[in-house]
């Protein structure tokens, strides 16, 4: 590994690595000597990289315009166009020409040769089957979602029954051809998901439910896995 090359990949890591990053870490990341990771830090920030941080205490990237560019590997940019074209498929309205976006705005700024690869790219996405429209305002549910806030909204289930719901929004999945939201429904008293495309009236309700968004999405999320391997070992 050229020392150009490690120094770039140590960008690569700072950036990746939750801070702060430990000499320790970075030395077993890039396989060299604590010293070696001292003398780099040193050269990085001679280039301009603003790293706060010691040692003894860790490293913190503080992103900045000066910074050299991020970089890609090739598979990374195959991984990323794939995605991508993807999201252009399956995703509400306002995610598909967002992703078509990052993909020209990716391009224009990748150097030529990734460029071509990226206007050429051998992987690409196709669907048969697209999800049906949502009926509701996706990217206003994607906000209430960040923000932690209870939603109402009126649904109609599979049966045609008609409710009025009340949930807290945890996340949004592309599943078995549909868009659904993941929800804890407070009609139900349990977890939920809900079809895009039979949601109508949404609205924010004003009820934070914050910090709990993570810890309940990740509960749903092992219940359903859970639930799926029971299922495939009974049919075993």
């Amino acid at each position: 590994m050229t020392r150009t090359h490690r120094l770039f990949q140590m960008m690569t890591a700072l950036r990746r690595m939750p801070a702060p990053v430990r000499a320790g870490q970075l030395a077993d990341e890039l396989h060299v000597s604590l010293r070696t990771v001292y003398r780099d830090i040193d050269a990085l920030r001679g280039l301009g990289a603003v790293i706060d941080g010691e040692a003894g205490f860790g490293y913190t990237l503080i992103e900045d315009a000066t910074l050299p560019p991020l970089g890609f590997e090739d598979d990374e940019l195959e991984a990323l166009v794939l995605g991508l074209r993807d999201v252009a498929i399956i995703g509400d309205p306002a995610l598909a020409k967002a992703a078509n976006t990052a993909l020209a705005k990716l391009t224009a700024r990748v150097p030529p040769r990734q460029a071509h690869r990226l206007q050429h790219a051998i992987l690409d996405a196709q669907r048969f089957i697209r999800p049906d429209s949502p009926r509701i305002d996706a990217a206003y549910l994607r906000s209430a979602t960040w923000d932690e806030e209870t939603v109402a909204f009126s649904y109609v289930d599979k049966k045609g029954a008609a409710t009025t719901r009340e949930v807290d929004p945890l996340g949004l999945v592309y599943w078995q051809e549909t868009n659904v939201l993941m929800a804890w429904c407070h009609l139900r008293h349990d977890y939920r998901v809900f079809r895009l495309d039979r949601m109508d009236d949404l609205r924010r309700t004003g009820a934070s439910f914050r910090p709990r968004r993570v810890p309940m999405l990740r509960e749903f999320t092992q219940m359903m896995r859970d639930a799926v391997a029971k299922s495939r070992a009974a049919e075993g």
